[in-house]
Parts: structure tokens; sequence; C-alpha cells
């Protein structure tokens, strides 16, 4: 789990009793998978990422923080689970683990986002706090966390904490300007929540909100916030270093679209000053639409499907 998750816990004062239960030898890895925009298929690419390494033998546990939207249990055949999110965050459900529902498919379950809760996708600090600490009593050997669309601090926050933040958009400009929004939001937020920047917290807002009209990225203005002073720039360079997300462009038709995501890469360095790891693509193929309307996952209902190819060659990226 990511070491900014201290901070995370750190801005609600309540939370400091149960911080250091985070820090003992990570038993598993935390994969999030988030994006910009809704309908890039963030939950299409967390089901089959999970059947994947389920399919390896690894133990997997899908877990949906869609909170506004949860639908992953549709991506992986499941009915709706009784217990959800919502049941344990209002105390109806006393431990964690009781809320692990399993699918289908061997080695994997899933745990259920809030289902018709009122408020619910407005999470508070605490119960954020609650969802991650709890994480720690899964026996599992990979969460993959299905987060909700936007850059809500609940979503930034899952995003960060994860050991791996892997994003998912489409090629068209829409979902494209989405996602350069998300990962600028993703790395301001990584920043400010590093407590030994706080001190330049200000110089890293106005640097964030550099505008290209105005001939300066982030990353020239970060440069130059770093040159001020070497330990800031040790500090800014290690966040930097460790700041890498991964992306998948989703629904592919030609060479283009699949240049997309190089293009990315380039301009988030350039930009940014981080690198971006553009880890495959998804084809475009009919066998999604049909497996949501069959209410089956899709490697499964379709283990021929070029996606399957592709998923496959995601996730031994992500594990090698």
């Amino acid at each position: 789990m990511s070491s900014t998750l201290a901070n995370i816990y750190a801005e609600d004062d309540e939370n400091q009793a149960f911080n250091h239960k985070l820090f003992a030898a990570p038993k598993k890895e935390i994969w999030a998978i988030g994006g910009g925009k809704g309908g890039v298929g963030k939950s299409l690419t967390t089901a089959n990422i999970s059947i994947c390494l389920a399919l390896m033998g690894k133990r997997v546990v899908s877990i949906d923080l869609d909170l506004g939207g949860a639908n992953l249990h549709t991506c992986l055949g499941t009915n709706i689970p009784e217990a959800s999110l919502s049941d344990f965050l209002n105390r109806k459900v006393s431990h964690f683990q009781d809320l692990l529902t399993p699918t289908p498919i061997k080695n994997l379950s899933i745990i259920s986002g809030a289902q018709d809760e009122f408020g619910m996708a407005n999470m508070k600090q605490m119960q954020k706090a609650k969802i991650l600490n709890h994480l720690e009593e899964i026996d599992a050997d990979y969460i993959i966390l299905d987060l909700g669309a936007g850059t809500t601090l609940n979503t930034l926050d899952f995003f960060i904490a994860a050991d791996k933040g892997i994003m998912t958009t489409l090629p068209e400009p829409t979902a494209i300007e989405n996602t350069y929004r998300f990962i600028k939001s993703v790395f301001h937020r990584k920043l400010k929540l590093c407590e030994e920047l706080i001190e330049v917290n200000h110089l890293i807002d106005r640097a964030m909100n550099a505008k290209m009209n105005e001939n300066i990225s982030p990353a020239d203005a970060l440069q130059k916030l770093a040159q001020t002073n070497p330990h800031i720039q040790k500090i800014l360079a290690r966040e930097i270093n460790d700041f890498a997300p991964k992306l998948i462009i989703n629904q592919v038709r030609t060479q283009s679209d699949i240049d997309i995501g190089f293009s990315m890469k380039l301009i988030c360095k350039k930009y940014f000053g981080f690198n971006l790891d553009y880890i495959g693509y998804l084809d475009y193929d009919q066998s999604v639409w049909q497996s949501v309307k069959k209410r089956k996952p899709l490697l499964t209902e379709f283990p021929n499907s070029i996606l399957t190819s592709n998923f496959e060659n995601i996730v031994n990226k992500l594990t090698n």
C-alpha cells in the first residue's frame, strides 16, 4: 500500500490511533482502476483483470467502490450481493470479511458497493479511512478496486493508496481530456499529501495550475520550485519518481487509436514531468455487449475473443 496513505489518514485526527497498523509488511497487492469519465470501461477492466489473476491461481477480491453506481457484480456474472459496503459503514455488518461474496470464478470473490443508499457516494473521511484500514483483514493475493468516475477526493485517495493505479480511457476527445484532468488531479493530490512539502503547498498549487498558454508547464514550475531549496528538490524528485500511473486504451479500432497511448505518455513526461506507463489496449469487440446482456463474465463466455489475449498481455505486464 502506498506510503502516501499515512497522510490521507492524517487529515482526520480521529484516524491517528490506527495509522501504525498500515505499515506492516504487505501481504497482498492492491490495484485501483479509475479514470476521469464514466463509461470508459473501468468495471469491465476490473472484472476481467480479476478473472485473469484468478485463472492464474491467485486469490483475488474485487471491490466495487463506485458507490454512486455499483455494477461490478454484473460484469462478474453474480446477482446483487446481500451485504454491501453501505451495510458495513452503517454498522449493519460487523466484520469486513462478511461482505465477501463468491463469484462463479474459482479464487475470485466480490465486495459490492453501496446499493440504493442515498448520499453514500459522498463518503466521509472517516468512512474512507475505515475501508482502507479493513483491507488489511482480507486474505487474498490481490485486491482490485473499481473506482467511480470523476476526481472526488475519495476516488483520488483510493487511487493513490493502491500499489498500482490503473486508468482506462477511450480514443475519443472527451474521454482523453477527462483522463488528463484525472491524472493532473491525482498528481496534485499526491504532492499535497506529502507532509515534507507542506511549507510549499501554495507554490505547488500555483505550479499545478499553470496553463499551457502561459508558456510554462507544471513540470517547469515544479523544477523552478525545486531549485530554490535542495531539500525540497530531493523530496519532489522522490514523489515524482514514485508516481507512475498505468494507462489502458479501451475500444481501439485503428493503429491511430493504439498510438494515442504513446502520445499521452510523451505529453505527461513533458507537461507534468512524470512517467505514464502505457501497459496496453483493448480492441473494440461486440462480445463485450453480448456478455453484459447475458450477465456473464466476458473472458469465460467468450474465451476465444481477441479481448482475452488483450487482458492476458496487460496482466502479464502488471505482474512482471
